[in-house]
Order: C-alpha cells, then sequence, then structure tokens
C-alpha cells in the first residue's frame, strides 16, 4: 500500500508539473524546427557581429575622423552594438519558450530589431552613395569641417530615431489586441490597421526600388573598373574598394530583401495560417545577420585575404 501511495504521488506530481509546462509554453507558437532556426541565426549573429564590431573599432581608430563614410560606419557600429545587446534576451525565450521580462520590455526588444535593418539600410545608403561620388570624381573627398560638425551628424540622426522610432514602436506597437505576457513578438493583430498595412507595403516598395537602383550602378561600376584595369584587376586597390561596396548591396539583397519580400504576402494572408507568423520571424531573424558586414568589410581589406583569392584565381586559371 506505501508502494502504490508513492507511487501515485509521483504520477500526480509528475501530471501537475506536465500541464504547468504545458500552460507556460502553449503561447510559444514557434515548431521545434523553427525554434532550431531561430536560435542558430542569432547566436551566428551574435558571435560574428561581436567580433566584427570589435575588429572595426580597431580599424575605425587609423581612419579618417573627419570623413563621413567613418562617421557611417562608427554609427553602423553602434546602432549593430544595440542590437547586439538585445539577443540574448532572444534566445533566452527560444531556448525556455516562455517571456519572463515583462510586456514593455518585449515591445523595446523587438522594435530593436526593426529599429536596427531601417537605420544599417540608412547607413549603408549613405556610405555607397558617398563612395560612388568619389569614383565619378563629382567630389575630391566628402569630409566635415570639423569634429564636432561629424558628431552633430550623428547626434541628429540618433535624435530622429529616438524622437519619432522609438516611440512609434514602443508606444504604439501592441495596441491594438491583447497579447500573452509569455508570449513574445506576436504583434501580427497590428496588421488589421489599414494605415499599418499601407506603411508597410510603401516601406516594402521603397526598399526594393533602392536596392535595384544600388545593385544596378554598382554592376555598372564594377564592369567599368574592370575594363580600365584589365589585366591588373586583382591586385588594383579601386577594384577591391567596390567590392566593398558590394559587399553592403549584398548584405541587402540577402538579409534585408527577402524579409521584406515575404512580409508582402504574409500582410496579406496573415490570418489564414498561424505558421505564417513563425515563417514572418525566421525572415525577420535574418536581418540580423547583418551584423557580419564589418567582419566581411575586415576581411575584405586584409592582405591575407587578397593573397588567398589571387591564390585561388591563379590556380582556378591553371585548371
Amino acid at each position: 500500500n506505501l508502494l502504490q501511495n508513492m507511487y501515485k504521488e509521483d504520477f500526480r506530481n509528475m501530471t501537475e508539473e506536465n500541464i504547468a509546462s504545458n500552460d507556460s509554453s502553449s503561447a510559444f507558437a514557434h515548431t521545434n524546427t523553427t525554434r532550431a532556426i531561430l536560435i542558430t541565426v542569432y547566436s551566428v549573429a551574435f558571435a560574428g557581429g561581436g567580433i566584427g564590431s570589435t575588429a572595426m573599432s580597431f580599424v575605425l581608430v587609423k581612419m579618417n575622423s573627419l570623413s563621413v563614410t567613418t562617421t557611417a560606419i562608427i554609427n553602423l557600429v553602434v546602432v549593430h552594438g544595440l542590437l547586439l545587446l538585445t539577443v540574448p534576451f532572444r534566445l533566452h525565450y527560444y531556448v525556455n519558450r516562455e517571456w519572463i521580462f515583462h510586456m514593455p520590455f518585449c515591445k523595446m526588444v523587438s522594435a530593436m530589431v526593426h529599429i536596427h535593418m531601417y537605420l544599417t539600410f540608412l547607413f549603408y545608403v549613405i556610405t555607397l552613395v558617398i563612395r560612388w561620388l568619389v569614383f565619378f570624381q563629382w567630389k575630391d573627398k566628402v569630409e566635415f569641417y570639423r569634429k564636432l560638425h561629424a558628431i552633430a551628424a550623428s547626434v541628429a540622426v540618433w535624435v530622429i530615431v529616438i524622437v519619432f522610432m522609438v516611440p512609434l514602436f514602443c508606444i504604439q506597437y501592441g495596441r491594438s489586441g491583447t497579447y500573452d505576457d509569455k508570449a513574445c513578438f506576436k504583434f501580427h493583430k497590428e496588421l488589421k490597421q489599414d494605415s499599418v498595412k499601407v506603411l508597410n507595403y510603401l516601406t516594402i516598395a521603397a526598399l526594393a526600388l533602392i536596392t535595384s537602383v544600388l545593385l544596378g550602378l554598382q554592376i555598372f561600376i564594377l564592369v567599368k573598373v574592370s575594363r580600365k584595369l584589365s589585366t591588373s584587376l586583382w591586385s588594383h586597390q579601386e577594384f577591391w574598394a567596390q567590392v566593398k561596396n558590394l559587399i553592403f548591396i549584398c548584405v541587402i539583397i540577402i538579409c534585408f530583401l527577402p524579409y521584406h519580400l515575404f512580409r508582402a504576402y504574409y500582410i496579406k494572408y496573415v490570418n489564414d495560417s498561424e505558421q505564417l507568423e513563425s515563417y514572418n520571424e525566421v525572415f525577420l531573424s535574418l536581418t540580423a545577420l547583418s551584423c557580419l558586414d564589418l567582419l566581411f568589410f575586415v576581411l575584405s581589406g586584409s592582405r591575407l585575404f587578397k593573397q588567398k583569392v589571387g591564390m585561388l584565381r591563379s590556380r582556378l586559371s591553371c585548371c
């Protein structure tokens, strides 16, 4: 009888634990596969982004502090750093399947990935336009007159972000419906508003159009450079400068564009399938991989990388 009572008690405890566990994770909508993808992507972004931002910080010390390009890259390091600070909280949620940091903080973490994406895109465009102005010799160099001007320009950008973008996400985000406090990054009910739909469609169209223009211009420049340098192409610094430009555009195409193209489909059919929400979250996670840009940027400028590319090219040409 004693053994039977102990067995019943253990079975009752296990049942209660399973019910409690199911209740806490019921709001977690992602499958194990989706969860594994999200954990992997954000882990890679966190590790690679941290290494890249640190490496670029050392490179920036040697760069011209008055250059507009340098200022844009400094701001890029800052915005990557801010996103990386929020990544551990995302990983904690995906691993434990429960949000324990309250809804206001969830909104802030959720907003940060969007703010990061659009600020990164803005700094890419600024950097590319300035480098192209120099390439086409419309400007010998684009610089601020003083360091104070560079600081003022950066402060102006961040003030706009803090005054307009942050309140838009943190205050208005998540007001259209009731959300479970134990679940995070589930604000699909906002898409029922026509104004939100229109804003999303306009953003998608603008990003796709700008990306197409950037890619077209960069291909034109690369063709022009390859014709000009021909045989000495791989050893010339001007070619590698354009390769660095191409890195930024590739990041936009690989990390930002898929999310926006899927977003157009997601907005239209958001109420038809719960799995669409998980797919949207996966595409959104790809935008965090843009944190790897500075790592690739540093590597593309290293002598060792150029030597390895040269060796690979010579071997392929021999074959």
